[in-house]
């Protein structure tokens, strides 16, 4: 990093964007992944430099960054170009809502900007505590979290975190811990074993297709399937580990889970 704090980030992700917008250092931001829809001005106002898994390395080194932001293994070809490069890099992995709340907490710390990133992590600390609060001594519905339809997957850590936090209970709780999709995979069969009262179905960057969903062999005996409680989240309100899924996608699992 050429200076501190750096006035020129490059964010390959978009949980760090929206933090960045949300803690008004906006301006520090000078290119952004494709896939950054939230806020909505990022989207116009920022270049766009990278996919997920690929990146444009001559247009990211053309905007002569103090700092990229990066996040997983999946972006680590990328990380170790940019390294090589003699670019700073930054890479997240966080995967629960602990690791979410100390995203927020470095990037603050990175901006020079850690008095408003702690009210931030205080104040989601403090709408989990209501909703749990809310939630307790109330029936917990079992909900079925699809990250993707073939093979299925489920489990995403904060996701199933949320899911409880929200007054639900994960029916695969144990997959968690489990950082790599492949290590999330379930059985059709298992699914209709946990007999879920709710399906809650986010596709990783693709429209949810409930009919297919419910036309899936033996899932007619499913509560969720039968009494039609099949609901969409928007990937980027719950398949990015930041601020939308302590928010906005937290708020569309509790009324998921409320309307069970």
């Amino acid at each position: 990093m050429r200076r501190f704090p750096p006035s020129r980030i490059v964010c390959l992700t978009e949980e760090t964007v929206e933090t960045l917008y949300l803690l008004g250092e906006q301006d520090r931001i000078v290119g952004v992944s494709g896939y950054t829809v939230r806020p909505p001005e990022a989207r116009r106002e920022k270049p766009r430099v990278s996919a997920f898994t690929s990146a444009d390395m001559p247009k990211i080194l053309a905007l002569e960054p103090d700092l990229v932001l990066t996040f997983s293994d999946l972006q680590a070809d990328i990380v170790a170009d940019l390294i090589r490069a003699g670019v700073a890099v930054h890479a997240f992995n966080q995967r629960d809502i602990a690791g979410v709340l100390a995203m927020i907490r470095t990037v603050g710390a990175l901006v020079g900007a850690a008095d408003r990133a702690e009210a931030r992590v205080k104040g989601y600390e403090a709408r989990l505590a209501e909703m749990e609060a809310a939630a307790r001594g109330r029936p917990r519905p079992k909900v079925y979290f699809e990250e993707w339809d073939d093979p299925l997957i489920s489990g995403i850590g904060w996701v199933s975190e949320l899911i409880e936090a929200a007054g639900g209970e994960d029916v695969f709780p144990g997959l968690r811990v489990c950082k790599s999709a492949r290590d999330r995979i379930v059985s059709p069969d298992a699914v209709i074993a946990a007999a879920p009262d709710v399906i809650l179905a986010s596709w990783c960057g693709k429209k949810v297709q409930r009919e297919k969903i419910r036309r899936r062999a033996g899932w007619d005996a499913i509560p969720a399937v039968r009494n039609g409680r099949i609901v969409e989240i928007k990937s980027a309100l719950i398949l990015q580990p930041g601020p939308a899924a302590l928010t906005d996608g937290l708020d569309a699992i509790r009324a998921a889970i409320v309307a069970a």
